[in-house]
């Protein structure tokens, strides 16, 4: 089964997305509290004009694997990836781990004049 079949590579476009969305802000607040320091931590903010570019991303690879990932089991064929019960479940819960650094993403901006 092809990954656009199953929703593999949706997600990982989507996890991609939103890493890369947070480098600007989640990235430095990240590298200081693990204790890295130094002037280059500045030039992270260089992606700050291209996160909503990233989120659209994100967002929509997102759907297209809520596409693949919700569908009823009764729309694979037997036999296929989508039809085993242990990968659909993995792949819900990748689903959801990758929606929940979305959020994170999208939400932090507003949240990080708290942490400084």
């Amino acid at each position: 089964m092809s990954e656009s079949n199953n929703g593999r590579g949706a997600l990982f476009t989507g996890g991609l997305a939103a890493l890369l969305a947070s480098t600007c802000c989640l990235g430095p607040l990240v590298l200081v509290a693990l204790g890295f320091s130094g002037a280059w931590i500045g030039n992270l903010t260089v992606l700050e004009p291209y996160r909503p570019i990233f989120i659209g991303v994100a967002l929509m690879a997102m759907f297209f694997a809520w596409r693949r990932i919700f569908r009823p089991a009764q729309a694979c064929k037997p036999g296929e990836t989508c039809a085993i019960p242990q990968v659909r479940s993995a792949y819900k819960l990748i689903f959801w781990i990758v929606t929940a650094l979305i959020l994170v993403a999208v939400g932090f901006p507003y949240v990080l004049p708290f942490f400084y």
